[in-house]
């Protein structure tokens, strides 16, 4: 007999899992604390838009929804660097073309609540989430409604009411840690016509901040302005305002005739790597998505990440004949290691993205791992490729990293142009150092 599923939380994760739940003929109901944003047209200029790759794309597609989601998306080939005086440079993602998408992350929670809805899940919204009897499988909300559970899972973010609760009541069980960031952001709008490369991801990088656009599939784009705290503190009025984007992001000024009132009206949002030593309760409740990592978002893969919970769950669901007492032991045991790896590589990607994508020797060292990658297709995939165009597991993707930063390291220890790397010496090392690896851990 299939258990009865409760869903509490119903962003994208949430949304998600529902359909994926619903299309296995499992009974699933999910409450959410929020009104419904279908009925609200209102934004709260806190939505960064998202980037889907290989892990979201492949959650969809078991889905049955890939196709449609694609719709919402618009494609995006590299990153465009921009600096204090106006000058462009440009770095693929990758050596054959690949690349990501951009998506609004209301438009896609939008579409995913639909698809549930469709599917057969019964969604409750309004619904705040109070108290947890996990010994007797109830749980209550704010409202007074009070309900059993059999199978119950925490999708609702990063400052779930379900892991608060198995911390609060068992604290020598399950810990929970927060590490914030030192930088906060806030979300400004660049409206079309504009002349931004629209298959690009712009940055401004600026050291310890900068600012971000992703294309809207109308041209627009979504900027985010990351700054330390100390920074914003700092700002006072227009003027302030007025002054940073004069010094830091002059060319982007005539393209964003809003951008004070933005600053002045959008909230200032923080950003924060939270972790949680166990997801599971025994054989009746689990965490999934940012209720059980909430990562930076720098390396885009939050929601990528959180949709792959899902799938994973199914794969091991599947492999223990649909055994939910056994997967959500072996899911416990194994999903976070690659939680932890993302959400260290997603630190390492802010000081990426904010300082070393404007010094010559990273710019250096990516251009010399494309030529690499297109030399040895079959052997060489960068870390970031790994990553955002593959389903290798991330813990192995970090490993591969450290490999590949040694290879590297000895590659352009001397150059003075990547004209001159050598790829005689590039083939040598990789067939010493990072061919082994690779076989060793079953991905050759």
């Amino acid at each position: 007999m299939n258990p009865k599923i409760t869903i509490i939380g119903a962003g994208l994760v949430g949304s998600l899992w529902a359909v994926l739940l619903r299309k296995r003929n499992y009974q699933v109901e999910v409450f959410e604390k929020r009104n419904d944003i279908r009925l609200d047209q209102k934004t709260s200029g806190r939505s960064i838009n998202l980037i889907l790759t290989s892990r979201g794309l492949n959650a969809l597609e078991i889905a049955g929804l890939k196709t449609q989601a694609l719709k919402l998306c618009a494609p995006v080939y590299g990153r465009m660097m921009h600096s204090k005086t106006s000058e462009l440079t440009y770095q693929a993602y990758g050596a054959n073309g690949e690349h990501n998408f951009s998506v609004s992350r209301r438009d896609l929670n939008l579409f995913l609540l639909n698809e549930a809805e469709n599917a057969g899940a019964k969604i409750h919204f309004n619904e705040t989430l109070d108290h947890i009897d996990f010994k007797n499988k109830k749980f209550k909300m704010n409202s007074g409604l009070s309900k059993d559970y059999e199978l119950l899972f925490g999708t609702d973010g990063a400052g779930s009411l379900v892991r608060k609760n198995l911390v609060q009541q068992m604290p020598d069980q399950y810990v929970e840690s927060s590490e914030w960031l030192s930088a906060d952001y806030k979300e400004l709008f660049l409206p079309q016509p504009n002349p931004l490369d629209k298959k690009s991801l712009h940055i401004w990088p600026r050291g310890d901040h900068m600012m971000m656009a992703l294309a809207n599939l109308d041209g627009s784009f979504t900027m985010t302005v990351y700054l330390q705290k100390k920074a914003f503190q700092q700002i006072k009025n227009k003027s302030d305002i007025e002054s940073l984007f004069h010094t830091e992001f002059p060319d982007s000024i005539e393209l964003m005739p809003d951008y004070l009132k933005d600053f002045e009206m959008n909230p200032q949002g923080t950003l924060g790597t939270i972790r949680c030593n166990n997801w599971v309760y025994q054989d009746s409740v689990c965490l999934m998505g940012d209720a059980a990592h909430a990562i930076v978002p720098f390396f885009g893969q939050g929601m990528n990440s959180g949709f792959e919970d899902c799938t994973q769950f199914l794969k091991i669901l599947d492999q223990n004949q649909g055994l939910f007492e056994r997967t959500l032991k072996v899911f416990n045991q194994t999903q976070p290691q690659n939680a932890n790896a993302i959400a260290d590589m997603a630190l390492e990607n802010w000081v990426e993205m904010s300082e070393k994508v404007a010094d010559p020797k990273f710019l250096m060292r990516k251009k010399a791992e494309g030529m690499v990658e297109k030399k040895f297709p079959e052997l060489f995939k960068s870390r970031y490729g790994m990553v955002t165009y593959t389903l290798i597991p991330y813990h192995l993707v970090q490993k591969a990293g450290r490999v590949q930063d040694q290879i590297f390291l000895e590659l352009c220890k001397d150059l003075d142009s990547v004209e001159n790397l050598s790829l005689a010496q590039a083939g040598q090392l990789l067939d010493s150092q990072y061919k082994p690896f690779l076989q060793q851990h079953g991905l050759l």
